[in-house]
């Protein structure tokens, strides 16, 4: 029986700054189908290992493999293409535009002009398509409503949704998520939770979580960083219970 290759996966990354060692010997294995979340303490190295995914960082050693396959780390340019999309932790919506303009955005790889702005507005049957595909990106988060809305007037909870939407427009693979859960009250904490299982059916999750209730409830597997190493990983229970995640991250009876 021939042994399935994780869709994407990081062996012995290492990263520096200067004199200080962000990651060092790092490795990570995401599944079709299932969610991983990164945890750890402020600057153990969990959002360099994101941006070094996302091309934002280069780093000094170590591999990067997707869908099986070596290849060299990915640009920003070549995310999309290659089925990888990610949401920012500051939300990252352009304020002047209406929801559906700033999830069309994410909709680049479908524009057959080659830029968005040379579709938006101008009724052609590019902008159709984009627009419909973002609809129906924004109806899977329950935002179709505020679709024309400018994007400075909506709430913190929904700002969150359609930036999600901007990242499931482009139909990735993987879906990288920042702090989903941030800045959220118990009530919309809950529906994200629903909204990151439900996604599964369709792609793979990586999630950076400072929520615990968030990444116990979610999660299938845990990767614990500090001090850019990886001091554990597995489920979820299994990582509640070690010994070196208590005495660095959760407290002990976390």
């Amino acid at each position: 029986m021939s042994i399935k290759s994780p869709l994407l996966q990081t062996q012995g990354v290492s990263v520096s700054f200067g004199g200080l060692r962000a990651l060092d010997d790092v490795y990570l294995e995401l599944n079709n189908n299932e969610v991983v979340g990164l945890i750890g303490p402020n600057g153990a190295g969990k959002t360099t290992l994101f941006n070094a995914i996302c091309g934002l960082v280069s780093p000094d050693s170590g591999t990067f493999s997707f869908e099986g396959r070596e290849r060299s780390w990915p640009r920003t340019d070549e995310l999309a293409d290659l089925g990888i999309a990610r949401t920012l932790q500051g939300v990252g919506l352009f304020p002047d535009l209406t929801v559906l303009e700033n999830v069309m955005i994410g909709a680049q790889k479908f524009a057959k002009t080659g830029l968005i702005s040379a579709s938006i507005g101008r009724n052609t049957a590019d902008e159709k398509d984009l627009a419909d595909r973002s609809m129906s990106a924004l109806e899977r988060v329950y935002a179709g409503a505020l679709a024309h809305r400018r994007a400075n007037t909506l709430s913190y909870p929904d700002t969150k949704r359609v930036s999600i939407a901007r990242a499931l427009v482009s139909e990735p693979k993987v879906l990288m998520l920042d702090e989903p859960a941030g800045g959220l009250g118990p009530q919309d904490i809950e529906w994200m939770n629903g909204l990151i299982r439900n996604l599964t059916s369709h792609m793979a999750v990586l999630i950076v979580e400072h929520h615990m209730d968030v990444v116990m409830s979610v999660c299938d597997r845990l990767y614990v960083l500090n001090f850019g190493e990886v001091i554990s990983s597995g489920s979820a229970e299994v990582v509640r219970r070690d010994p070196a995640v208590i005495a660095a991250y959760l407290g002990m009876g976390a």
